[in-house]
């Protein structure tokens, strides 16, 4: 009688596994710089993104974390949790005396748990390739983003010695790629998307993950330049397109069609700019933030740039040196002082940003930051920028999503970027306990 109770038991236990797992694979496709009128706007050449849209769930926008830039906002994808909470705060580090180049690519940087984690932990495959500080992360087929300080422009040989398993850089361009060159994988060309998205189609094909985390960038590289207009910003976008075609139709050549959901997404829209301030200018001008000759002896120091900059204090304890910063912004011309707003202490921890920051500018659309000491703190400027606070639609990233789990034809107006790796453990049936963000009921396909 006890071996049968436990046989039920058993039997009710896998059954309930069942149910809770509404797909058997995730494919994550994060497009650097995506827009919502991507797939909203037919006039973009976008048939894939659109064709999701209308056949699956999309959101007429995602609200960021702050602030809206691509390192933190990957992290809070993979996590659900804002930077104050994962750890990556910013793209690079704060270096006051001397920026060595450096980004944030180590997972070791995460404090959070994220999907690979938790996908790890239920005995489930995971793959990845270019995705943000992910170098090391405990990811089955991992083709990290990452490159030398040496040589940037070169991604081959630090991809190759930090890939997992060692010898998959090698495997793929055997099997799926050709022999990279220099270019294949350098942001400047769109080639790069086309090299990535053949990496994950081979990944598919070959290996079957159960999540598999994409980052097709070369969006953002291209709106830098130009802006959101910007002749070349359509061909880019047709290019992130074709790269989501081809992991498209890896997942059909695998025979995984009817398992698999597939979620689109980014970490940030943009911003069309003309003029760049430089605060650490204003700081220099009044003893605070150090000298070439001696550049340990800042007080006070802006860091990031673009939309936002977020104030450090060598001691963060220095109550003198944060009231003449804020004596120091008060006193501006009016005409500059109305290009940005200041965000303060509790409000700024309110946002889930940098804890260490005793404040934050965020600029007006046009403006943007600039991180530079030295010169005239107000230039021209042009192209396009991110990273400012997001409450306003331009920043936006976007979302759309369809297959196994997912309902079809639903509208969300606006979602949150921490929604997404809850709605990811949901479809996988495995535990993100840390996440902040929220699934909502009417996205998932109901069930019989």
């Amino acid at each position: 009688m006890k071996k049968l109770l436990f046989s039920v038991y058993a039997l009710l236990l896998v059954s309930a596994a069942a149910m809770a797992q509404q797909a058997k694979y995730v494919v994550l496709i994060s497009i650097d710089g995506f827009r919502p009128d991507f797939y909203l706007d037919r006039s973009w050449p976008a048939p894939n993104m659109q064709r999701i849209k209308e056949k699956g769930v999309h959101a007429t926008g995602v609200k960021g974390i702050f602030p809206t830039i691509t390192y933190p906002s990957h992290t809070t994808l993979i996590t659900g949790v804002k930077p104050a909470k994962h750890g990556v705060c910013y793209n690079t580090p704060f270096e006051p005396e001397g920026a060595s180049g450096r980004w944030y690519s180590e997972t070791s940087h995460i404090k959070a748990e994220t999907l690979w984690d938790a996908v790890g932990k239920a005995g489930l495959i995971s793959a990845s390739v270019s995705w943000p500080v992910s170098v090391g992360a405990p990811v089955n087929y991992n083709i990290p983003e990452t490159f030398s300080l040496s040589n940037p422009g070169d991604r081959r040989a630090p991809t190759s010695e930090q890939s997992t398993p060692q010898g998959l850089f090698e495997e793929i361009q055997q099997h799926a790629t050709g022999e990279l060159e220099s270019t294949d994988m350098n942001l400047r060309y769109l080639g790069m998307n086309e090299t990535l998205s053949r990496m994950a189609a081979y990944l598919v094909r070959r290996y079957k993950p159960n999540l598999l985390t994409v980052h097709l960038p070369c969006t953002d590289e291209v709106q830098h330049r130009e802006g959101r207009e910007g002749n070349a910003v359509a061909t880019a976008v047709a290019s992130a397109d074709h790269g989501i075609g081809t992991i498209l139709e890896a997942i059909e050549k695998a025979g995984i069609s009817d398992s698999t959901a597939v979620i689109i997404t980014g970490d940030h829209g943009f911003v069309d700019i003309h003029t760049s301030l430089a605060p650490n200018v204003w700081l220099a001008q009044k003893g605070l933030a150090g000298t070439k000759t001696n550049p340990g002896s800042w007080k006070a120091l802006f860091h990031s740039g673009g939309g936002s900059t977020f104030l450090k204090l060598k001691d963060k304890n220095d109550t003198k040196t944060l009231q003449q910063v804020k004596t120091i912004l008060n006193e501006l011309p009016e005409s500059i002082r109305k290009q940005f707003r200041v965000i303060e202490q509790p409000a700024l921890a309110q946002t889930g940003a940098d804890p260490d920051a005793v404040l934050a500018l965020t600029a007006v659309q046009g403006i943007a930051f600039s991180a530079n000491r030295e010169g005239e703190a107000v230039k021209k400027a042009n192209g396009g920028a991110h990273g400012y606070f997001p409450d306003f639609r331009e920043i936006q990233t976007g979302f759309v999503a369809y297959g196994a789990g997912l309902a079809e034809n639903i509208t969300v107006p606006v979602m949150e970027l921490t929604d997404v790796a809850p709605l990811i453990a949901k479809l996988l049936g495995i535990s993100l306990k840390d996440a902040e963000g929220m699934v909502y009921p009417g996205v998932m396909k109901k069930s019989n």
